[in-house]
């Protein structure tokens, strides 16, 4: 008897060989061998104490920044739905708390309407905030860590853990947190300020992406990560690969380390390209690119 005939019981879905190429920002990908929504925390923890310990597990938010291989995803995939994407803003207290499966922007909105200020970055990152506090995201000269209180989640073991920002050992895109939690909420900082003020920021800082970067495309946000002392796109764009293809997939010609997918595109269609571009830059300049975007599952 394998895993798949000992699931636990649960309130939430259970869906078998689910599609999640349309989860995903780029649209493409394989199936999930099982895609678990869970009811609530509650839910979610008791699913992953009684899941047998063989089971993978592989946790899917917005997939802004994610290409699921072609082949699929081998065990379970979880996502968090709406109960998980509650945001409060205690303005008293200078702090927002919000859910992990709550989009970034939402987040900079709703502390920007109460008067929050030091969370507009994150109008700028795609995705949900669970994303964000699995790899630090940040933009234009702010990061997660610099905002962040307290991240909360569930282990393996269905035990729920909380960390303080310091205990995250957060660095460029990275966090030294145990790679299996499932974060489920967060609280952070902020400082009163005036609202329209916070607004105006927000606005430049997404007029800034909207003038720069492809978002109304099938793309999935940075593909590299900047090496130390530079910038990916400069590298990228010196190769010479902005805007060229390979196959349904293409580095913008917008900005040179955003991939998209332009009609047709399969996962291997990207990571191949993608790898192509790494290859060209270092054989170039001399320096290797490290992949920002996630891949997972099977080729």
């Amino acid at each position: 008897m394998g895993w798949r005939d000992r699931l636990p019981s649960v309130r939430g879905r259970l869906a078998f060989d689910e599609p999640l190429g349309p989860f995903t920002w780029f649209r493409v990908g394989g199936r999930a061998e099982v895609l678990f929504l869970p009811a609530d925390e509650d839910d979610l923890a008791g699913f992953l104490r009684e899941l047998p310990a063989e089971a993978p597990v592989t946790v899917l938010g917005a997939a802004s920044n994610t290409i699921v291989r072609d082949g699929g995803v081998e065990g379970v995939v979880i996502r968090l739905g709406r109960v998980f994407a509650d945001i409060r803003v205690e303005l008293d207290e200078g702090r927002a708390v919000a859910g992990a499966a709550a989009l970034d922007g939402a987040l900079a909105r709703a502390a920007a309407k109460a008067g929050l200020g030091g969370l507009e970055f994150y109008a700028g990152i795609p995705g949900t905030l669970g994303g964000a506090l699995a790899m630090n995201a940040g933009c234009y000269g702010a990061e997660t860590k610099d905002a962040l209180v307290e991240a909360r989640g569930i282990d393996r073991a269905g035990e729920r853990r909380a960390f303080e920002v310091d205990a995250l050992g957060y660095a460029y895109r990275q966090s030294a947190a145990p790679a299996e939690l499932v974060w489920t909420g967060a609280t952070f900082k902020g400082r009163h300020d005036e609202p329209d003020a916070i607004q105006a920021r927000m606005a430049q800082i997404t007029g800034r992406r909207e003038a720069t970067q492809p978002i109304r495309e099938k793309t999935g946000g940075s593909t590299f990560k900047n090496p130390p002392g530079d910038s990916a796109w400069r590298l990228i764009d010196a190769a010479g690969w902005r805007g060229r293809a390979l196959g349904g997939a293409m580095i913008s010609p917008l900005h040179a380390n955003f991939m998209i997918n332009i009609g047709a595109a399969t996962a291997a269609d990207l990571e191949a390209l993608g790898e192509a571009v790494r290859a060209d830059v270092e054989a170039k300049f001399g320096v290797a690119l490290e992949w920002e975007i996630r891949r997972i599952g099977r080729p």
